[in-house]
């Protein structure tokens, strides 16, 4: 691309991510537990610090404009490898913050390195796929690009940190776009309810899967009996298929009990219901429905909130930043902030679709496909219907590593998109 080449910046998008920082700074501002407020600058607090995220954030935002577009693809394989050993360094360099050991501690601030994977597997898969060799239907390139996508949750999930490694699963909407067969998405959801149905019935899973396979060979028998093209069943493999399902759902209790953390399990079972526990594990989810509920239509109004002002829900100006909007601006707040992030979401989509150079569509899904699971999985887990796993929601809660995390990753995307008409492979 030439240097004199005209960028045409997407405004809509922009707009979008400023009116979620600003609106996730007024809800920071009014989670903070304090009995007086202070200056908007006051560091002692974390209205201020997240003040000063929201600064540098803005000023990496303009340096990301200003690189040329070509370097992103060009390096996307480095900036992977440092952030592949940036993930490697915390087991020997870490600081351990709330049993996790996934920070660097520089002064008296912090840095998560697992906030710019995702950024950096994003390049490193859309550089992967792009390539004009590369087919999702060969199992040699499923199983590298997959490798790509595993290698960073792997190293995040013994920090311990599983919240941050499930966001990996949103690279699948990268993958199907580029042609990855929907049979395995397919076969994700009928593992997870595997998953969900052995937890809470372990048994009827075997009773199940054997009625799955006695019902699909006699179908498929007298389906052939009709029409006799269609290949001879295999009884055999049927019943290995089966066993590999029966020995999957039986091992999923001894995994469950013995691998997960004890935290983890409780807060699994409370979903699930197989636990009460609202003065314990459970306080959290517990009080955020509340807060949430006291919202009514309209709110109580900025500042307003009793289980917000009064702090009762813990790290409500992080992970559940969300009962605070929904306390204090109701139903109607609420649904403002969930429209500007389907905004921006399907804004990224229809930006990722105007692309003439495949690597910056591949990462605009990729973006996406991050910025939806962020959001599903934090707002469901504010409202109840998921475990808490510690994912923040994107450009609001609270923490300079996610902040910049997500403004690189949406304004690394948006300079692609400003060069669109002539960024060419």
């Amino acid at each position: 691309m030439a240097t004199g080449d005209k960028a045409y910046y997407d405004f809509v998008s922009i707009f979008l991510y400023l009116a979620l920082v600003i609106v996730g700074w007024v809800a920071i501002y009014s989670a903070t537990p304090t009995l007086e407020y202070s200056s908007l600058m006051d560091l002692s607090e974390l209205y201020g610090k997240q003040l000063i995220f929201i600064l540098a954030s803005l000023f990496i935002a303009v340096i990301l404009l200003a690189v040329e577009p070509k370097f992103y693809e060009r390096f996307a394989g480095v900036i992977y490898l440092v952030s592949i050993l940036s993930l490697l360094g915390l087991f020997i360099f870490g600081k351990e913050v709330n049993g996790a050991k996934s920070w660097y501690a520089i002064g008296s601030f912090t840095l998560q390195p697992s906030e710019f994977a995702k950024m950096a597997t994003s390049l490193a898969v859309a550089k992967y796929l792009s390539q004009l060799e590369v087919n999702l239907k060969n199992l040699r390139d499923l199983l590298i690009v997959g490798g790509i996508i595993l290698l960073p949750a792997i190293i995040i999930v013994p920090q311990p940190d599983p919240g941050s490694a499930l966001v990996y699963g949103a690279f699948f909407f990268a993958l199907y776009r580029e042609g990855l067969s929907l049979w395995y998405l397919s076969l994700i959801v009928v593992a997870l309810g595997i998953f969900l149905m052995a937890l809470l019935l372990p048994i009827a899973v075997v009773c199940v899967v054997i009625l799955a396979a006695v019902v699909l060979m006699f179908t498929l028998s007298r389906k052939r009996r009709h029409k006799k093209r269609l290949p001879k069943p295999r009884p055999v493999l049927y019943v290995i298929v089966a066993m590999i399902t029966m020995g999957f759902a039986l091992s999923i209790n001894p995994i469950f009990e013995n691998v997960l953390e004890e935290r983890h399990r409780n807060r699994i079972n409370i979903v699930l219901g197989k636990v009460e526990d609202d003065a314990g594990i459970g306080y959290n989810i517990a009080q955020s429905k509340v807060a949430i509920g006291n919202g009514g239509w309209t709110g109580k109004g900025w500042l307003q909130g009793t289980q917000t002002q009064g702090g009762f829900v813990p790290e409500q100006e992080t992970d559940f930043i969300f009962s605070a909007i929904g306390e204090e601006w109701g139903f109607m707040g609420t649904s403002i902030v969930l429209l500007l992030f389907l905004g921006l979401i399907v804004r990224v989509l229809v930006m990722a679709e105007r692309q003439r150079n495949q690597f910056a569509r591949i990462y605009g899904y990729c973006v996406a496909g991050i910025f939806f699971l962020h959001v599903f999985v934090n707002i469901g887990m504010v409202i109840g219907l998921l475990p808490t796993v510690g994912i923040p929601l994107p450009f609001m809660s609270y923490g300079g590593s996610g902040l910049l995390g997500f403004t690189a990753l949406l304004f690394i995307f948006i300079k692609l998109d400003a060069h669109r008409m002539s960024y060419e492979h």
